[in-house]
């Protein structure tokens, strides 16, 4: 046990032997510097390298190994303070080879923006991920917090994109990348979009239990509308444009069902099952309809068993019920 001793000064000090050599030897010495308020004392710290030499009666000294550089460093204070402080923060990652890393005790800040980007920007991403979860490097709690605000960024984007004049490709495109939004009913969107060589879906889907379903989108803006200018004894109908939609969505369940047996078929869907397929059709809005509008849209979409109506406000609507 190293003894704290008290000079002729009144100065605590401690020294000891960090590395010795037959001929040289490396101290360090640590000393209080007292102040007037107690609170206000300093620790510093001197360490050196010295030569041993011999000297009248064969008594051993020691003197500076090197004078120029000098080969002695007094630290006071706050400096001594940070030269810990950056030991103990850096030394272990920097041992380990990593190049770009955060103290878990540093303060996440924009300064360390550089580090995080650093760590994802490998450019193989999907095997990072699988490294990541598979290691359980990121806590369970962490992950569904990424997955949240993943979630609550893309309906951001999805109700930014209602103001914007984008073509039916853009909405194909956020619909693929978060195809969750069409809720549990589906696990997975397929690579084959081909019905057949006359038919191409929006997307082909794999629904819970393992059957083929499709989803049709047209863009919400544009010339297309949902219903009639007039009213028919009273009650609003589909717009042409809108009969029009559907008819495409059921021609694509009619052929769908058609190739059903077709091994070809089969192949092209990785298999999944084809028995009854249903339709989601995306199209339209929605977010100036009064009451009646509202009462049509339900009786409409009752009249069908295979084919489900959505306008891209519903489809909104329970993107944000989603992620509340």
């Amino acid at each position: 046990m190293k003894e704290i001793k008290t000079s002729k000064d009144g100065i605590d000090y401690l020294h000891g032997v960090l590395f010795e050599k037959p001929l040289t030897v490396t101290r360090a010495m640590l000393w209080k510097i007292k102040h007037n308020n107690p609170e206000n004392n300093e620790i510093a710290v001197k360490i050196g390298r010295y030569k041993k030499k011999k000297g009248p009666f064969n008594l051993t000294f020691e003197e500076i190994e090197n004078s120029s550089p000098k080969s002695e460093l007094t630290l006071k204070g706050d400096e001594f303070t940070a030269l810990i402080d950056f030991i103990e923060s850096k030394y272990e990652p920097f041992s380990q080879g990593i190049q770009k890393f955060i103290p878990l005790d540093e303060q996440f800040e924009s300064g360390n923006l550089e580090h995080l980007q650093a760590f994802f920007s490998n450019p193989e991403k999907q095997e990072l991920i699988d490294f990541v979860l598979g290691h359980d490097i990121i806590p369970d709690e962490l992950f569904v917090a990424f997955n949240q605000l993943s979630k609550i960024r893309a309906v951001e984007r999805f109700d930014e994109m209602l103001d914007e004049n984008l073509t039916e490709h853009d909405w194909q495109k956020w619909f693929e990348e978060n195809n969750w939004v069409l809720g549990t009913d589906y696990v997975r969107v397929l690579d084959e979009r081909n019905i057949d060589t006359q038919n191409i879906s929006d997307f082909l889907m794999e629904a819970y239990d393992g059957f083929l379903d499709i989803v049709e989108i047209k863009r919400p803006d544009g010339d297309l509308n949902f219903w009639a200018t007039k009213k028919d004894h009273d009650n609003y109908v589909p717009h042409q444009d809108l009969v029009k939609a559907i008819t495409q969505a059921s021609t694509y369940i009619y052929e769908v069902e058609r190739e059903a047996d077709s091994i070809k078929f089969r192949e092209k869907v990785d298999g999944v099952k084809t028995i009854k397929p249903r339709c989601v059709l995306i199209y339209g809005r929605s977010d100036d309809w009064n009451e009646e509008q509202m009462e049509s849209f339900r009786i409409l979409n009752s009249n069908y068993h295979n084919l489900t109506i959505m306008t891209y406000d519903q489809i909104l609507a329970r993107a944000e019920r989603m992620v509340k």
